[in-house]
């Protein structure tokens, strides 16, 4: 029997993290010229804002073993209210997270019933990007099906941690009660493992598959192992799908995400 469906809501004031990021999608100025209103909010915290819903509903258990889906239709710029609607019915929250009466995106969160195989850090490799100014361009020859990628250490400092709490606005305690870390900040070195490695044009994080394992602790050091599962073109625009594992200090997965992106918009083709 189908339990009755449960409404969730949770609004922030969107705010640009990467509005001097080498990406220039988050510049007012260029991506004026590709046709957006401003500086794109990045989706890694358009995703942020939607975890809410899951950290309110499931706390902790869902940092430790939920899983999180989502798709990016239009863009959310700084300054506007961005708000995650959520539906909660049979164990699984479908979401949509609105701004200035648009469908920014879609998805839905869940804890399974039980863990989810842990995978084996050993079946990612470690790899080391170049300097980056030897970055090759992003294109289907540096950025090849099996490809293996990495990114430099991140340490999940204390600064670092509050710094990212206040600019994703995030109001539930368990963070600062618990000193975890956000799960918007861990699908930020998904970003970081394509920035790393190849020089990019504007580009666009259209969506993620994620599935948690652990929960990120201050003081952890990051590491975001990959592997390219395909180099795509779809209307015009040249895609990457990754396979990223996120580990703590070597030995702890975080989490694995199906990470997608746009590196070459069909406007600069």
């Amino acid at each position: 029997m189908t339990a009755t469906a449960s409404a969730m809501s949770y609004a922030v004031e969107a705010y640009n993290v990467s509005h001097a990021s080498e990406n220039k999608i988050h510049d007012d100025t260029i991506a004026k010229k590709l046709g957006f209103t401003g500086g794109l909010v990045p989706g890694v915290e358009v995703y942020a804002y939607a975890t809410h819903l899951a950290v309110a509903q499931w706390g902790r258990t869902w940092l430790e073993r939920g899983a999180l889906e989502c798709r990016f239709q239009k863009p959310v710029y700084d300054g506007n209210q961005a708000t995650a609607l959520g539906l909660l019915a049979d164990g699984v929250i479908d979401f949509k997270v609105e701004s200035v009466g648009e469908l920014c995106s879609t998805g839905r969160a869940s804890v399974p019933r039980e863990s989810p195989p842990l995978p084996a850090i050993t079946d990612f490799a470690v790899a080391t990007p170049p300097e980056l100014d030897a970055r090759p361009p992003a294109s289907s020859e540096s950025l090849p099906k099996g490809k293996v990628l990495g990114i430099r250490p991140f340490v999940l400092s204390e600064d670092v941690w509050r710094t990212y709490l206040v600019d994703v606005r995030e109001r539930h305690p368990l963070y600062a009660a618990e000193r975890l870390g956000h799960p918007g900040q861990l699908l930020r070195q998904c970003n970081s493992v394509l920035r790393e490695n190849v020089a990019l044009p504007p580009w666009i994080h259209t969506g993620s598959k994620v599935q948690n394992y652990s929960a990120a602790q201050v003081g952890d050091v990051i590491a975001a192992r990959a592997i390219v599962l395909d180099n795509y073109e779809r209307k015009g625009h040249r895609l990457v799908d990754l396979d990223v594992l996120l580990v703590a200090n070597g030995t702890r997965v975080l989490s694995r995400v199906l990470h997608t992106a746009i590196y070459q918009l069909r406007h600069l083709g």
